[in-house]
């Protein structure tokens, strides 16, 4: 008779993820995953693998629970003009709002791809998606505003977006700055609108 799974596997992948998402993967052991999901190590093992699958499963939880819901407005078949500015005044909120989770551990992913375990193919593909994924969100959102060059505004947009991740991690003030700045081109327009 095989074994009966006792526990939520979206709640423990949850509280993985808050741990990996704070401190890194390298930095949480699997006695730490143990401690902060509740769950012994056997059915860790038996549920996702290794320590790998865990985080593995909490990379895909960050990426629908956290990063699409934000994006979605994008990435809808009709996207409003004023979607981009919104998407960057809320992440701009979120990290002047100084929680742990928005201002001191920045983005899962991003502070994977700085970490060894970025150096794994599997991670650099996840983190290449990620960045891909963002630009064409923000692409659409340049297109719907009427932009002149929606390509070099999702550009600059993705570099500041990743920039202020990285930067919530170190200097928050400067994050918040980071997105101020593409805020003050984007929210004008981007410089120009398109001639109709």
């Amino acid at each position: 008779m095989g074994r009966v799974q006792t526990f939520d596997t979206a709640t423990v992948v949850r509280a993985a993820r808050a741990l990996f998402w704070e401190r890194g993967y390298e930095d949480v052991s699997v006695p730490d995953l143990e401690e902060a999901t509740g769950i012994r190590r056997s059915s860790l093992y038996h549920a996702f693998g290794s320590k790998r699958g865990v985080f593995d499963a909490a990379v895909e939880s960050y990426l629908e629970d956290v990063v699409r819901p934000r994006l979605r407005p994008l990435q809808e078949a009709e996207v409003a003009p004023d979607a981009l500015v919104t998407y960057l005044q809320g992440l701009r909120a979120a990290l002047a709002d100084g929680r742990p989770a928005a201002a001191q551990a920045g983005c899962l992913l991003l502070n994977a791809a700085t970490a060894p375990v970025g150096r794994d193919e599997a991670v650099a593909q996840v983190v290449h998606g990620y960045r891909a994924e963002l630009h064409a969100a923000f692409e659409r959102g340049a297109v719907a505003a009427g932009t002149a060059a929606p390509q070099q505004v999702a550009t600059l947009c993705t570099s500041a977006v990743v920039s202020a991740f990285v930067l919530a991690r170190i200097d928050p003030a400067e994050a918040v700055a980071t997105l101020d700045a593409v805020l003050a081109v984007v929210g004008t327009g981007a410089g120009a609108r398109r001639a109709d």
